[in-house]
């Protein structure tokens, strides 16, 4: 069973797992322009930011994690995001291996470890660098479906130091990040009931066509095998809304996550 809540951390979301007894409740985690500080059965473990959909194979039964807002994780880990892309790194290979047994053995030991992690997390968020402004300027114009060079000018910045700034803070550049939020309004509209190919528009897609490519790219399938993934782990009624409100997809070739 999956659940989530806003962090003590500004920006951040705490969420948790437990692992049924059957594995077919697992569905890809889609980029979303995050990374994630993973508290797993005692362990610590950081997941990088994510250019496609990342399938979890871990066997831990209890999950808790700090999902961050894009582009703040960094700071936090004093890690640029580009040498995390793309991988789940445990905690240990950023702060040593001694000082990540200590604090997931904290954890554990803790009457509730979700409740611990995100404790930890805002203590130590307090002495590491503030979130820069114009980064969280960056996100919120990206995220609202504004063009990257118009993002740029409108926060003061060339186009090429935009680019090296993102690469450090999101992972990659403010264009692929502009096509992941974009995935992520997508699918928000399309899992709330909006048709296809108005979801696509109202996105930022050119049409239904585009975002059926964008889809495959970044999360790996189609949007019918997404929504069908969530119905299969949503609870009876959601589902059953999930599923009706699904339109057929026009099937065409193709042309980066936390779940989504």
């Amino acid at each position: 069973m999956y659940e989530e809540r806003p962090a003590l951390l500004d920006g951040a979301v705490l969420w948790t797992r437990t692992a049924g007894p059957a594995t077919d409740d697992v569905r890809p985690v889609l980029p979303d322009g995050c990374m994630d500080l993973i508290w797993a059965d005692g362990h610590l473990l950081v997941a990088g930011p994510d250019t496609r959909a990342y399938v979890p194979g871990e066997s831990a039964a209890r999950y808790a994690g700090i999902r961050f807002a894009p582009g703040d994780a960094p700071g936090f880990l004093g890690v640029p995001a580009h040498e995390l892309r793309d991988r789940r790194v445990a905690l240990g290979a950023l702060w040593g291996e001694a000082e990540a047994r200590r604090l997931g053995e904290r954890i554990t030991e803790a009457p509730d470890p979700a409740a611990a992690l995100d404790e930890l997390v805002r203590l130590r968020a307090a002495e590491a660098p503030a979130p820069d402004p114009l980064l969280r300027a960056v996100v919120a114009r990206l995220a609202a479906g504004r063009a990257v060079a118009e993002t740029a000018e409108a926060v003061g910045i060339g186009a090429r130091q935009l680019h090296r700034r993102s690469l450090d803070a999101f992972g990659y550049g403010p264009k692929t990040l502009a096509r992941v939020l974009r995935l992520q309004r997508a699918l928000a509209l399309v899992l709330a009931g909006v048709p296809y190919a108005e979801a696509a528009v109202r996105a930022g897609c050119v049409d239904q066509a585009h975002l059926a490519r964008e889809t495959r790219a970044l999360a790996g399938m189609t949007l019918g095998a997404y929504v069908a993934s969530v119905a299969s782990v949503a609870e009876p009624a959601a589902a059953s809304a999930a599923s009706a409100s699904a339109n057929s997809e026009t099937p065409l070739p193709s042309g980066s996550r936390t779940t989504a």
